[in-house]
């Protein structure tokens, strides 16, 4: 991690769908070269927050600033532009394409060539364009040593697989920020050391900064540098994994443990 500025700063973030608050004035900040957590139970407002900062929800109140530049008003694609990227809870790919296709997709913001000088491919340099993205993909996808896959339908593969295709098609992006949604959900222990493997060499190889939504309290515990807990939509507590799991707040709303001294605390003050 460097010593400049946050790569992303979250200032007083509220988010309301008709009656229901799904977050409350949270802010935080993530540093350049970070693997940042985010975790909480089930309806803590985890993903709320990843839509907030991709552009797929605005915030009712609040701001979300990336690499110094206010970009709470921009569209997800200009967002990507600047380079932000993520993966979704929910599997997001294109079921009918190949998996070299749909990691294809992740470069499409990228693409100088259109629908007027596209279809002169061999001379408008649209066919030279095509190949070093492909090459670049082609890197992506050694990386993530799913080379035996490339050409199979995307729909065709097993869970564990095709969260590794919707990993790479947002590494394919170059992000400098990538937001990881539940990476490991559904995962046998193999497939979750194999993931966590990946994310932590994208974070220290490839320079990617990360935020990352878990469940998984042991792959939080090793591989984050912070930890920050969302409980009803609020902030509860941030810091060092060691620190935030020993926080009795923490404790007892996230590992559901009683905890009387939280109680009677809050009544002294």
């Amino acid at each position: 991690m460097t010593s400049q500025g946050p790569i992303l700063q979250i200032s007083d973030v509220s988010l309301v769908f008709g009656g229901v608050r799904a977050l409350s004035d949270v802010s935080f900040s993530v540093q350049p070269g970070e693997l940042f957590s985010i975790i909480g139970p089930n309806g803590a407002g985890k993903t709320s927050m990843l839509n907030c900062i991709s552009g797929r929800y605005q915030p009712t109140t609040g701001s979300v600033s990336f690499k110094g530049q206010d970009v709470t008003g921009l569209k997800p694609n200009d967002r990507a532009e600047l380079g932000i990227g993520r993966t979704f809870q929910n599997l997001a790919l294109f079921g009918h394409m190949t998996v070299l296709d749909n990691i294809m997709v992740g470069r499409h913001h990228l693409l100088k060539n259109n629908c007027f000088t596209g279809p002169l491919y061999w001379f408008s340099g649209a066919q030279k364009e095509e190949l070093e993205h492909r090459r670049f993909c082609e890197d992506v996808i050694d990386f993530l040593e799913i080379s035996h896959i490339r050409k199979a339908t995307a729909g065709t593969l097993s869970y564990g697989l095709r969260k590794r295709v919707e990993l790479a098609r947002a590494v394919a992006l170059r992000p400098d920020l990538i937001l990881l949604d539940e990476p490991m959900a559904g995962m046998n222990l193999e497939e979750k050391e194999d993931m966590a493997r990946f994310i932590i060499d994208l974070n220290e190889e490839w320079g990617m900064t990360v935020v990352m939504i878990e469940h998984d309290m042991g792959v939080v515990m090793d591989i984050s540098n912070r930890v920050m807990v969302l409980d009803f939509g609020r902030k509860i507590a941030a810091g060092l994994p060691e620190e935030v799991m020993a926080n009795k707040h923490v404790k007892k709303a996230y590992l559901g443990e009683d905890d009387d001294a939280t109680d009677e605390d809050e009544q002294v003050a």
